[in-house]
């Protein structure tokens, strides 16, 4: 059954309301439109593209991270409490993914995942130490990828973090990270 579009419209505002992530493509197939009705119906609504309600959000974040600058960061912090948790997300264009396949190239995940470990700690140097990943499902062309972090363990000198990621509910990337961090002391001292 089509819904009208005064009653789409107004479901599609809901869903963007409660997840502001969601990619036209899966709006469409949600209410069983074409992409190009849905974008129609967003630009009706001023509800901006999904990339530059990344953007707002990210930047919202990046006021909370100290020790990467936001063009350092591979994908945009949708998320951040310092010293515990961050969430980014990256959306997988042309660059990102082999010619012949379509499937996003591993130091694209691992790139997100280990930047999301830096802005993630509230230090001024963040360096890692190491790693121990897992690719746990291909990811394609134009998917969205969401890396969740969070510290695991903290002592004197190093972090100790998790990081998965995801496509939709799908996990596809797991990894953790010890990473060697400095002090507002030790780098004042040299």
């Amino acid at each position: 059954m089509k819904m009208k579009k005064q009653d789409r419209q107004a479901a599609i505002e809901k869903e963007i309301e409660a997840n502001p992530f969601i990619t036209d493509n899966e709006l469409s197939q949600r209410f069983h439109v074409s992409i190009q009705t849905i974008r129609l119906d967003r630009s009706q609504l001023n509800i901006p593209e999904l990339r530059t309600r990344i953007k707002m959000v990210a930047q919202q974040n990046h006021e909370r991270i100290q020790s990467i600058e936001a063009n350092e960061i591979i994908g945009y912090v949708i998320d951040i409490v310092p010293n515990e948790t961050a969430t980014s997300v990256i959306q997988i264009n042309e660059d990102s993914v082999f010619t012949r396949n379509q499937i996003a190239r591993g130091h694209v995940l691992f790139a997100q995942a280990n930047s999301l470990c830096v802005a993630l700690i509230h230090k001024p140097v963040v360096l890692t130490r190491e790693s121990r990943v897992k690719f746990v499902k291909q990811v394609k062309l134009h998917d969205n990828v969401h890396a969740k972090a969070r510290v695991l363990e903290v002592n004197e000198k190093y972090f100790y973090i998790e990081v998965k990621s995801y496509v939709q509910q799908t996990q596809v990337f797991e990894g953790t990270f010890k990473m060697y961090y400095t002090s507002e002391d030790e780098t004042e001292n040299g």
